[in-house]
């Protein structure tokens, strides 16, 4: 004999359909566990050889190395959180960290600019690029819209 839903457990019965229920396309996928990835191994230069991170001729002194671990944390959060959220299939948090990954590279883009960096310029503009295509697959909307911000569809 089965028990009668209450409101709560019928709401949580909902949400654990919708979230098995959902599935992402394989490119998406892709995407995000490459931004990862490549998210994570930056982290591990960061950590590990902060030099790899400046030009052969600079020199790294204790100021390096404390935004060199600030840019771990970053990271290796956004990573792990990237991962995690795509694990567990949670639309609307793998929506939100991909718009928050793909403006954190846009911005990177620029700061690469300013300071001459051209050689990696298109890859993070690249990146950052899939990423708001991703966003935009994943919400239904561009990224200039409302709607793709607030989970509606």
């Amino acid at each position: 004999m089965s028990r009668p839903q209450t409101a709560s457990t019928a709401a949580l019965s909902n949400s654990e359909a919708g979230r098995s229920a959902a599935v992402f396309p394989w490119w998406l996928q892709a995407i995000v566990l490459l931004g990862a990835l490549l998210l994570a191994a930056g982290a591990l230069i960061a950590l590990l050889n902060p030099a790899m991170l400046v030009s052969p001729h600079d020199g790294i002194n204790t100021a390096v190395h404390i935004y060199a671990g600030y840019l771990f944390s970053r990271n290796i959060a956004l990573a792990i959180l990237l991962a995690a959220s795509l694990l567990f299939r949670s639309k609307s948090t793998l929506n939100t960290l991909i718009l928050l990954t793909a403006f954190i590279q846009l911005l990177d883009a620029v700061v690469d600019c300013l300071e001459g960096r051209w050689t990696i310029v298109p890859g993070v503009i690249v990146f950052g690029l899939l990423f708001l295509v991703a966003a935009a697959r994943l919400s239904g909307h561009p990224s200039w819209r409302k709607q793709a911000w607030s989970g509606s569809r």
